[in-house]
């Protein structure tokens, strides 16, 4: 009775965890700046400290200066200290991160870290959510490691 108990509280600790991330890559997405491509992006990402930092993609009329919102929100953990990522949220129309943001979150996420996408678009108000792991999200990544970095 007791290990049931215990793993339904856990159960809705990651669900708390998960609906904040969320919340926090939704609220990030309102503040894309993405004038041309009009695709806008939200990304949260969850630290070792169990703190939430948050990023929006941030386009530029020089379209290879854009950066990601994926990479805006681990760089901003970074910047803060945070070295190890739990988990990463994104969320657009389609919500997928690309090749490099997928590079990034494998420099800093742990293995098992959950990648959380979804598929959403405000003025809808529908989503659709998918999970995945880090270690799913790049087959045959660059290790640093490796590298002897």
């Amino acid at each position: 009775m007791k290990k049931e108990a215990k793993n339904r509280s856990r159960k809705a600790r990651i669900n708390s965890v998960r609906k904040k991330l969320i919340e926090a890559a939704k609220n990030a997405q309102k503040n894309s700046y993405s004038p041309y491509s009009r695709y806008p992006v939200g990304a949260a990402v969850l630290a070792g400290s169990g703190r939430i930092y948050s990023g929006c993609n941030v386009e530029n009329a020089s379209f290879g200066l854009a950066c990601c919102a994926e990479r805006v929100a681990i760089f901003k953990a970074v910047s803060h200290g945070e070295k190890k990522l739990c988990a990463v949220c994104v969320t657009a129309k389609s919500a997928k991160p690309c090749g490099a943001c997928r590079q990034v979150i494998i420099e800093f996420a742990q293995k098992d870290a959950e990648i959380i996408c979804v598929d959403w678009e405000p003025l809808e108000k529908k989503e659709k959510i998918t999970y995945t792991r880090a270690s799913r999200l790049l087959p045959k990544p660059f290790n640093p490691s490796e590298a002897g970095l």
